[in-house]
């Protein structure tokens, strides 16, 4: 049930100014409330709604742990796969990105438990990570602190063994900072970065132009867009109704539409990747992978 909680001046509203009229502030609610707000005449009502957030559970965490920086043998193991689809969170970075001065910034969205953010680290001065998930960047940011995190990968049934995340060696953390965030409703001073990536996001939003609307303000001319996406839409994370392309049209052909006045596409290539839900078992894709030049 949606309930009321209250009111506020519309001339008070901001993302930083404004608060509770009952002296509550959003972070005294559950990370598992979504707010929808509703101006009506001179006040601005605060409706709270309880979501679930798919990737909010032990098992996705210690699996997302594994895919972002557990060993080769630790994730296939003697099992016959495609070992040319593991380390993608680094990949992600090393197989797209371009030259960049030594002072430069980047932004990781959808970020997860932040390899992919420590690894752009090793390309830029300061990278800033953010995901939705909650107990993603609490890993990330333990990472960044102590440098390992202890987790458990999956053999089967209720059998587990120890697995501990580590951040790999030549990255300095110091580089790097980590918040929970929006894709879709960003910080406005987010803005004037030298790259921006974001890693298998696009089809796990709710409003994907929302986001690619929001990307000239995000990069510097001549700064870089670097995508990857499997193009994966699922009506539990999309609405059909905001699915890139359709009617025949593909949606890499739909993205370069609406990139193209403000981006040059430089390159695409294939991405594989490979996350392991337990010894035999294993989600592999194949992601589009590609690079922007900011017009």
């Amino acid at each position: 049930m949606v309930s009321l909680l209250t009111a506020f001046k519309r001339r008070f509203v901001g993302e930083t100014s404004c608060s509770l009229a009952s002296g509550l502030s959003l972070s005294d609610f559950p990370s598992n409330f979504a707010f929808i707000r509703v101006f009506s005449g001179e006040y601005l009502y605060l409706f709270s709604v309880p979501v679930t957030n798919p990737y909010e559970s032990e098992k996705i965490l210690a699996e997302y742990l594994l895919f972002h920086y557990g060993a080769d043998d630790e994730i296939l193991g003697k099992i016959p796969g495609p070992r040319e689809a593991l380390s993608f969170p680094r990949r992600s970075v090393s197989e797209l990105i371009g030259p960049m001065q030594r002072d430069a910034c980047a932004l990781d969205l959808g970020c997860a438990v932040g390899r992919s953010t420590f690894e752009l680290a090793r390309y830029a001065a300061s990278v800033t990570g953010i995901d939705f998930s909650a107990s993603f960047i609490a890993a990330a940011q333990e990472l960044k602190t102590a440098g390992q995190i202890e987790s458990s990968r999956r053999i089967e049934g209720d059998l587990t063994a120890p697995f501990t995340a580590k951040v790999p060696a030549g990255i300095d953390p110091s580089r790097v900072t980590f918040e929970t965030g929006d894709a879709t409703i960003l910080r406005p001073d987010l803005a004037g970065f030298d790259a921006v990536l974001a890693a298998n996001l696009i089809c796990r939003l709710p409003e994907p132009c929302k986001f690619l609307d929001r990307l000239p303000q995000l990069i510097k001319p001549g700064g870089q867009l670097l995508l990857t996406t499997p193009f994966t839409w699922l009506e539990e994370f999309t609405p059909r109704a905001n699915w890139l392309g359709g009617d025949g049209l593909r949606s890499f052909d739909a993205l370069k539409d609406i990139l193209s006045p403000h981006f040059e596409l430089q390159m695409s290539k294939d991405l594989p990747f490979l996350i392991r839900e337990h010894e035999r078992k294993f989600q592999y894709g194949v992601a589009l992978g590609s690079r922007w030049l900011r017009r």
